[in-house]
């Protein structure tokens, strides 16, 4: 165990858990019922201060905070809200803890975190279930033919030829030369923890073979992998997979992990998905590869820019799914599982045990 106890000038003084968690996106912000769950769980000796004024909770979190954040972390020891902007960090000396509502935090290793010792853990797994979701609906989207379904439908034609002709019919639209179940299909996950995992469980619960990549691959597969293989494999697994799941965290390691040389590896038949982050792969290859008929499609729910620029051909292209990174939202799910995380978490720190999802700011997640 740790010692924990926090240097006050005033020892009466109550410790301080800052809450800055008013999502100015209504199905991020913290709800009433969470915000009387955390003071329910507060100890006489604790101060809970919740932040009223709206905070930014896209990507990783982050953004510069407002006056009245500032103010309430002067004296706190905990802090709980979308990342942990640099600002904050400086105004608040006794900061120890920082508990971030998003998973991403490759824009929060500033140095002044680095600086000082804050513990920061972040919101990785709660989000591994719409996530997962989405990634599976995104693969059948392709898997079944319903982007040649939608276009038909726009053009109001009844043709059943590209699902029961071997030729599609004549043409094959979009690469699609009929239906396949997800049991034919062998699922590559890059990255294994919370999201992938999730993935993994989904696909193989259908009858799909998932392969798992990781930097470590000596440890036991997760539920859901058939076997995990190391960064030295990707290669070889990227030219033998039906459906390409992206979900491991933007690091300088995994920076255009998928780039134009990978992406000529896949099948032309593959599907590539990314709940990651947009920098895991060269969109610019990806475009050229998708309009050349090289791949069956993708689906995108993450960009390196953010939001997508207008003239970027993934917006226009008829084998592309894509989605303004919401992959992760969940309007009933997200709260009770973060809570969940949140309070364990809260309890460790009085506690002085180790806590959960913790960064490591060496690795960069």
């Amino acid at each position: 165990m740790t010692d924990r106890s926090p240097d006050r000038p005033d020892p009466s003084a109550p410790r301080v858990l800052v809450l800055d968690l008013n999502s100015s996106a209504r199905v991020w912000a913290l709800p009433p019922e969470g915000e009387a769950r955390v003071r329910a769980a507060a100890p006489p000796d604790w101060e809970v201060r919740v932040v009223a004024a709206p905070t930014v909770s896209d990507g990783d979190g982050g953004r510069a905070p407002s006056d009245e954040a500032m103010a309430a972390v002067r004296d706190a020891e905990v802090y709980f809200g979308f990342g942990l902007h640099p600002m904050l960090i400086e105004a608040a000396p006794r900061l120890r803890w920082a508990q971030s509502a998003a998973a991403g935090v490759r824009s929060l290793l500033s140095p002044q975190l680095l600086a000082r010792p804050i513990v920061l853990t972040n919101a990785a797994g709660t989000m591994a279930v719409p996530m997962a979701e989405y990634a599976l609906a995104g693969a059948l989207h392709f898997l079944r033919g319903f982007d040649v379904a939608l276009a038909r439908q726009r053009a109001a034609a009844w043709d059943r030829g590209p699902w029961v002709d071997d030729d599609g019919g004549g043409a094959a639209a979009n690469g699609f030369r009929g239906p396949v179940e997800v049991a034919e299909c062998r699922v590559l996950v890059v990255g294994v923890r919370g999201i992938g995992a999730a993935v993994a469980e989904r696909f193989a619960a259908l009858g799909a073979s998932v392969v798992g990549v990781r930097r470590r691959p000596g440890a036991a597969a997760p539920p859901g992998f058939a076997r995990i293989v190391g960064e030295d494999a990707l290669d070889a697994e990227l030219a033998a997979a039906d459906v390409i799941v992206l979900a491991a965290p933007s690091t300088p390691a995994t920076e255009r992990l998928l780039d134009a040389r990978r992406l000529g590896l896949l099948r032309p038949s593959a599907i590539v998905v990314n709940v990651g982050r947009g920098a895991l792969l060269d969109e610019g290859a990806l475009a050229a590869a998708l309009a050349a008929g090289r791949l069956r499609g993708a689906v995108l729910d993450v960009m390196d820019v953010e939001p997508l620029p207008p003239e970027s051909p993934l917006w226009r292209l008829p084998n592309v799914l894509l989605t303004p990174h919401v992959s992760a939202t969940s309007a009933g799910g997200f709260w009770p599982r973060m809570l969940d995380l949140f309070l364990d978490n809260w309890a460790r720190w009085r506690g002085g045990e180790p806590l959960r999802n913790v960064v490591d700011p060496a690795a960069g997640y």
